[in-house]
């Protein structure tokens, strides 16, 4: 790398986050870090009195001291299980297994340079933002899937593999709430909405797709400005960033043998066979892939529940198949050792988890996040009059809120019975809330290292640039998060001006005109 390449990459606001996020400990130690700012601020804010009422239950918040002996027994106690417990640790190890065959007998990156030859390369950008935006469909199933192919991608195609990562991290992290493809968050945001909403009027009730025509809207904004930022500030960064991953990990560039194509053929046709099947006993009402009340996009469908042991075998079944018959594989040990090489890449996360998930633990445990929470809505209250500047705010709150407590549900849970209540007495309806409400919170995702799955994205861009680091993945997605909290906020400001529709049964405001 030349030293202007070194100097372009490191100067400006950019670089200097990148170099002061790089000199942060190891996000491990990060994290023990943070455990400790809990316990003591557990410690000193419990001897205060709060005024606020959690809405959730309906008493008064209490700071719960983590520094206690019965606390701090009980965190002990609950160590093994804070950490085998963590949703994003299952989801990912499980999922890589079933990848980790289809990477290692070579179906991922045939597949891919197949796909290369008829894919124009200047529309590479938005087709792995498109389908990371698609993918918020199968719930966490992006941050496993997606974003490492779309480094793979981007490599193949001679571009910078961190640029086609940032890309997609943008569309399923970033664009989370931009979706033309209905997915289990909308009825989840559905029902906290309209309980806080039965706050003020009992029989309110809001449709599950309430925000399925600002979403669809949002997601062609998406689109076209992760396209724009990733080509005109991302990739021009990052471009003269030596690649100094192991060689046996990066993807092969050469032309498709002819026993890969054959490979190819027989995965793909396995594949689609298997698609067809699952789809086919989807659509019976009987299905038992339904939920008690015949739904299939709720989170206790099994078919939600079950995304992640599909994904393995998606990928497993076809990868043996175009290992069998493009000759990679020679045998069912080659079969495992595909898996274990997949659980060596994961090994640093691991690590990772385990200090993030004993973070996230106490710092519910303490209440600290709730009580965030409830003093920024508290703060937003002298807004009442200015409901413009109102919806502003709480887009600006739930970003805010979400660098510290990642799940969009729990963040919710707390935020609308305060809002959509308090909105509803000025005329605002339940539904523009919840779309102010999503474009916060998806616009800050990519941003923070509290978002469980932040730790494995900077695993992911290791593979190609060792010294990848948190300041490193922060100042790659910053540009990201910036834009897309400013343009998607003026686009709701503007969708709310002209009138255009949120969605099925819904309305500007209250009670509906």
């Amino acid at each position: 790398m030349s030293a202007e390449a070194v100097t372009n990459n490191n100067s400006g606001f950019l670089g200097a986050v990148e170099r002061i996020g790089n000199k942060l400990p190891d996000p491990a130690m990060l994290f023990v870090g943070l455990l400790g700012v809990v316990w003591i601020l557990s410690w000193l804010l419990s001897y205060f009195t709060y005024s606020f009422v959690d809405p959730r239950s309906g008493e008064a918040i209490v700071i719960i001291n983590q520094l206690t002996g019965t606390a701090f027994t009980t965190f002990l106690t609950n160590l093994v299980t804070n950490f085998v417990q963590f949703g994003p640790v299952g989801t990912v190890l499980v999922a890589m297994l079933g990848i980790g065959v289809a990477e290692h007998s070579g179906f991922i990156t045939t597949g891919i340079r197949a796909l290369l030859n008829v894919t124009a390369k200047w529309l590479l950008t938005p087709m792995v933002i498109l389908v990371g935006i698609v993918s918020h469909s199968a719930v966490d199933a992006g941050y496993v899937l997606v974003i490492p192919i779309g480094g793979v991608i981007f490599y193949a195609a001679g571009r910078h593999p961190l640029a086609g990562i940032a890309a997609a991290f943008a569309g399923v992290s970033g664009g989370f709430s931009a979706n033309f493809v209905p997915a289990a968050l909308d009825p989840l945001l559905q029902g906290l909405t309209q309980g806080g909403a039965q706050l003020l009027e009992p029989g309110i009730e809001v449709n599950t797709l309430n925000n399925y025509f600002f979403t669809t809207a949002s997601s062609v904004l998406i689109v076209g400005l992760g396209w724009w930022i990733t080509d005109k500030i991302v990739e021009p960064r990052v471009s003269g960033t030596p690649i100094d991953g192991d060689a046996e990990d990066l993807p092969e560039l050469h032309e498709l043998k002819p026993e890969e194509r054959r490979g190819l053929r027989w995965a793909l046709i396995v594949m689609v066979l298997g698609l067809a099947l699952l789809i086919a006993t989807l659509i019976p009402a009987g299905s038992p892939w339904r939920d008690a009340n015949g739904d299939l996009a709720t989170f206790g469908a099994p078919i939600m529940r079950s995304i992640v042991a599909l994904i393995f075998l998606l990928f497993l079944i076809p990868g043996i198949v175009f290992g069998y018959v493009a000759g990679t594989l020679k045998g069912t040990k080659d079969v495992i050792v595909g898996m274990t090489h997949s659980m060596h890449q994961m090994a640093y996360y691991l690590v990772i988890m385990f200090f993030i998930a004993q973070f996230v633990y106490s710092f519910g445990a303490s209440n600290l996040g709730t009580l965030l929470a409830l003093a920024g809505a508290e703060a937003l209250k002298s807004l009442e009059n200015s409901p413009s500047i109102l919806i502003v705010g709480i887009v600006l709150l739930t970003g805010f809120v979400n660098l510290f407590v990642g799940s969009a549900s729990g963040k919710w849970g707390l935020l609308a019975p305060i809002f959509v209540p308090m909105l509803m007495s000025l005329g605002i309806s339940p539904d523009l809330t919840q779309a102010a409400y999503r474009v916060g919170d998806s616009s800050t995702n990519i941003i923070t290292p509290l978002m469980p799955y932040f730790p494995l994205v900077v695993v992911y861009c290791q593979r190609y640039v060792k010294g990848t680091g948190i300041g490193t993945l922060a100042a790659m997605m910053l540009p990201y998060s910036l834009w897309f909290l400013l343009t998607w906020t003026i686009f709701l400001l503007i969708y709310y001006a002209i009138g255009l529709p949120l969605g099925f049964g819904a309305s500007y405001t209250y009670p509906p005109t």
